[in-house]
């Protein structure tokens, strides 16, 4: 039910989609003469596009979240398990072309098949299912292990959970299907973004697990790196870090996570 009503709700209220939604109301107010309604809905809508299109939000949502936790540096220490969290594949564009299909969070990928070269001894978990409420339900896992000596990686080698639409059923599914002792050391490697809600949600779930961040989006450092020429790129990434933060407050607010930003 959550996992529905979540889908449903950022139909909704994402950031792009409801201002176009307020926009185009305030448009339909304007056909039917409600002018001082019209000019409302239309400066809202309107504005609030083009500020997210504008300027840098989204990478400013970004730095903080990129910024919990620091890159992974080895130490000497043999590692147990390492979880790779998918989002990383298109799966209708590999399914279709027999190829497989890279998305911007594909540094997972590079990063398992780099753990795996590295940790020859470590057990490999990729978790994904289908996460989308539309479409034919193909899973990742399936797409992943049709390709998974294009990473470089041995048929066999990697243990693969199907069935886990959300980062919550990530870290539960998974949890559930291994036999772990208290003593074995796990990475877990998803996007830089995405790690303080992943971090949360899996120390719920009962992992004593380090974070492996990858893909970093931002660059605090540069002050060039926020802007693009593009409109769409900055209204691409405010929508995705408005939902994370949202996913990172409602994770607290259900007792999914103990904090509320988890760091190290």
């Amino acid at each position: 039910m959550y996992f529905i009503a979540s889908k449903l709700l950022w139909l909704i209220f994402s950031p792009s989609n409801f201002l176009l939604l307020v926009a185009a109301t305030g448009l339909g107010f304007l056909f039917v003469r409600r002018l001082g309604v019209a000019r409302v809905l239309l400066t809202i809508g309107i504005c609030g596009l083009l500020a997210a299109s504008i300027l840098p939000i989204g990478d400013r949502l970004a730095q903080v979240l990129e910024g919990q936790f620091p890159a992974w540096k080895e130490d000497g220490r043999p590692v147990d398990g390492i979880v790779v969290l998918g989002g990383s594949v298109n799966v209708w564009s590999s399914a279709e072309w027999q190829s497989l299909a890279l998305n911007s969070a594909g540094n997972r990928l590079v990063a398992m098949a780099d753990l795996a070269r590295r940790f020859p001894n470590a057990k490999i978990v990729f978790t994904g299912g289908y996460g989308s409420m539309f479409g034919e339900a193909l899973s990742e896992a399936d797409i992943i292990e049709q390709h998974i000596s294009e990473l470089g990686i041995e048929s066999g080698r990697v243990i693969f959970e199907r069935a886990s639409r959300n980062t919550q059923e990530n870290a539960e599914f998974t949890r559930s299907m291994l036999e772990m002792t208290p003593h074995e050391r796990w990475l877990l490697v998803t996007s830089a973004w995405h790690m303080p809600r992943s971090m949360g949600l899996f120390r719920k779930a009962g992992w004593a697990i380090e974070a492996y961040p990858v893909g970093w989006t931002s660059a605090p450092k540069f002050a060039s790196s926020g802007f693009s020429t593009e409109a769409s790129s900055h209204l691409l990434k405010f929508d995705l870090m408005v939902r994370e933060w949202i996913g990172l407050i409602a994770a607290w607010a259900l007792g999914q996570s103990d904090d509320l930003l988890p760091k190290p």
